[in-house]
């Protein structure tokens, strides 16, 4: 096998890759040892469901940021395989499309698991199935929610995607849901439901009962906080970082994140390039526009705002990704030479928001996530095959194994156990 490996040098675990920057030689030994014991979990990769077929699927490296040989090389246990769909007509039709994207995102997932992989993953729906699997010397894949739109008004398709798996979700996503207001309603000060609707607040209810953590990544401040004073269970944010360090509405302010203190949730720092440091990622970003802009031209594909992407219907937008994948793939050798010239945003960018959140409200609420494969990435940790550049960057700034066990999974496995508890007093009652 011929590896590339720009700047780097490779170090070889049994069968595991693992690519660093140039670090010494004792704390990447160290980082190692401690990457290799802890179960390493991150709760947010998107994926697409051409690329869970008998003929394309994650058991190949595919042009993904996560798939099982990357996870391997970069000793990533268990992704969250994400299902998503984008905010559409809050009408009978588009609810009844937005369920059936939403189910073949299940299936996909389910195919992987049971009739592709079986030998190389195992889908997990609690903590002790999680730590079964991994003991197994298995990948373990979990399913979130990323958007309760698909739910429609009947409720009881919460409990259906529990027990397809599902163990979070979101109330809403980009855009008000019929469930709750997004925090793109910042935008232009224009809300649904000045926080959640009724049915949104029986929403929270009915997860509560079944035993789904809910996750506030995408809805609105007053969302969050009416969910938090209306949940017996606590929260988590499946892919948010600190609104101090980055100003987006993405983010949580101190005033969320002291919630997730007070309430014992959990806020999985996200490696979004945009949510860490705007500033930096647009410089970048601009540069990067524009050469993506003449290898798209030089192939024949137009490359698209951000806003014209998110009028794209699903199957639209799945495609401009794909072609978008390929313009970047084109475009990477003068990619790397941009890099000399304007730093990107990076892994030390993105533990920065670790360490605020650390300070802030304790080890105990804080994780990791990527978005990888729906905008995630920075560099230094921009596939799942880089992922233990994360762990170097912990051990540099002095976490001992027992933190970084907490952040890289420990954290949200104990919500998990504690959201589960609450589902089953419920069903007592």
């Amino acid at each position: 096998m011929q590896m590339k490996v720009l700047g780097l040098i490779t170090l070889f675990a049994g069968n595991v890759v693992f690519s660093q920057p140039q670090q010494d030689p004792e704390l990447l030994s160290k980082a190692k040892s401690i990457h290799e014991k802890v179960i390493t979990i991150d709760t947010h990769a998107d994926i697409n469901v051409n690329n869970f077929t008998d003929s394309q699927n994650y058991t190949m490296d595919l042009n993904t940021q996560v798939n099982l040989p990357k996870m391997k090389a970069g000793g990533l246990d268990v992704a969250w395989f994400i299902v998503y769909t984008g905010q559409d007509e809050l009408t009978p039709e588009g609810y009844k499309i937005a369920y059936e994207n939403a189910i073949s995102k299940f299936d996909a997932i389910n195919k992987l698991v049971n009739e592709i992989a079986p030998n190389k993953i195992e889908l997990a729906t609690t903590s002790k199935e999680v730590r079964n699997v991994v003991n197994k010397g298995k990948l373990v894949g979990m399913i979130g929610v990323e958007n309760a739109y698909p739910v429609g008004e009947d409720l009881s398709k919460i409990k259906e995607f529990y027990d397809l798996g599902a163990r979070y979700m979101s109330l809403s996503h980009n855009g008000h849901s019929q469930l709750s207001d997004s925090n793109t309603g910042e935008t232009d000060d224009v809300w649904l439901h000045n926080g959640l609707s009724d049915l949104g607040k029986e929403a929270v209810k009915e997860m509560n009962r079944v035993g789904m953590m809910i996750d506030v990544s995408h809805p609105s401040k007053e969302a969050i906080k009416q969910m938090f004073e209306l949940s017996k269970a606590p929260l988590i944010a499946s892919h948010s970082s600190a609104r101090a360090l980055c100003n987006h509405s993405r983010n949580l302010d101190d005033e969320l994140l002291l919630l997730f203190k007070e309430h014992g949730g959990v806020v999985q720092t996200v490696a979004f390039s945009a949510y860490v440091n705007t500033e930096k990622h647009n410089a970048f970003n601009d540069a990067q526009r524009e050469l993506y802009k003449a290898e798209g031209a030089n192939m024949g594909i137009a490359i698209l705002e951000r806003d014209s992407v998110r009028t794209l219907n699903n199957d639209e937008r799945t495609a401009y990704y794909e072609d978008l994948r390929k313009v970047s793939l084109a475009a990477a050798p003068k990619v790397e030479e941009l890099k000399k010239k304007i730093s990107p945003v990076n892994v030390e960018d993105f533990v920065d928001h670790i360490d605020y959140m650390v300070a802030l409200i304790g080890i105990e609420h804080v994780g990791i996530s990527s978005d990888f494969d729906g905008g995630g990435g920075i560099e230094g940790w921009n596939d799942a095959s880089e992922t233990m550049n994360v762990t170097v960057e912990l051990v540099k700034r002095g976490y001992s194994e027992e933190d970084i066990e907490k952040l890289w999974g420990g954290n949200l496995l104990r919500v998990m156990d504690e959201v589960e508890a609450v589902a089953k007093n419920f069903q007592k009652s």
